[in-house]
């Protein structure tokens, strides 16, 4: 009997899941793929002054992650798992925990496909930056039998993947809630778009929208951020997100240059 398949998403925060990959994990799940997610921290810093004084790092944490819970389930996910690190820390844990936590969790999920920030972290969030660094060293190290070997027999993934956004959704983000931007160092670091021509895989998710704004208003925490995303219809999210566009970092088993139009190409 083959294995089934498996796609793994490794992301910092609650809410990158649902705005990130959100129609993608539904249109996986809802075609019978096993999806997962590992989350590096409960999102503790993800809080807005117009929500009231800070309730502190633990209960943002536990209000987050249960917000993550219920995206989860509207997107299909069979499983949730935190890393236990601090919101805004990610890039300063020590590597080889985090790697080998996360290569823990390849080689017990045994995915053929996983999936993370691309290496600028789309807007140069340190945590996202140093998550797609870490990721790419447990995706290594998961297929090393040398590399603790008590975490379990050593798994080698088929194809990994960087999130690519296109030059049209970031247009669209601009449009819709201003962009997005942040400064790290005293220096401005702005969403920046993929071109056409770098993207290797697009597909559509738009059939998958009602169950993405499901997903995004379970993060009602987040809403004051996400500027009218939570008071959009699913035709309107549908121009901003109904489209899957990524970057093949690696592949066992396809290559060319040929834009794929599914993430398991070559393996099913």
């Amino acid at each position: 009997m083959p294995e089934p398949l498996r796609l793994l998403a490794v992301f910092p925060h609650p809410d990158d899941e649902t705005l990130g990959l959100g129609g993608t994990l539904a249109k996986y799940s809802s075609e019978g793929v096993e999806t997962y997610l590992v989350c590096a921290t409960r999102g503790e810093r993800g809080w807005f002054d117009s929500l009231g004084p800070d309730p502190g790092l633990d209960e943002v944490g536990r209000l987050r992650e249960a917000e993550l819970r219920c995206a989860a389930q509207h997107l299909g996910l069979r499983e949730v798992n935190f890393l236990g690190y601090l919101d805004g820390d990610v890039d300063q844990a020590d590597p080889r925990e985090i790697i080998g936590k996360i290569a823990a969790q390849i080689r017990r999920i045994r995915p053929q496909v996983v999936v993370t920030f691309s290496p600028d972290g789309a807007y140069g969030h340190p945590d996202h930056i140093a998550l797609s660094q870490f990721t790419n060293a447990a995706v290594v190290c998961a297929a090393d039998s040398s590399f603790n070997p008590k975490d379990g027999p050593p798994h080698r993934v088929s194809k990994f993947y960087y999130m690519a956004d296109s030059m049209d959704l970031v247009k669209g983000a601009i449009e819709t809630f201003g962009g997005i931007s942040m400064e790290i160092d005293g220096v401005i670091r702005e969403h920046k778009g993929w071109q056409d021509w770098e993207i290797t895989s697009r597909f559509s998710t738009a059939e998958h929208m009602e169950k993405v704004l499901a997903a995004v208003r379970c993060h009602r925490s987040q809403l004051p951020g996400y500027g009218p995303l939570g008071e959009m219809g699913a035709d309107k999210l549908g121009w901003l997100f109904g489209e899957g566009t990524f970057y093949r970092a690696f592949s066992l088993v396809n290559g060319g240059r040929n834009v794929e139009t599914d993430l398991f190409e070559g393996l099913r």
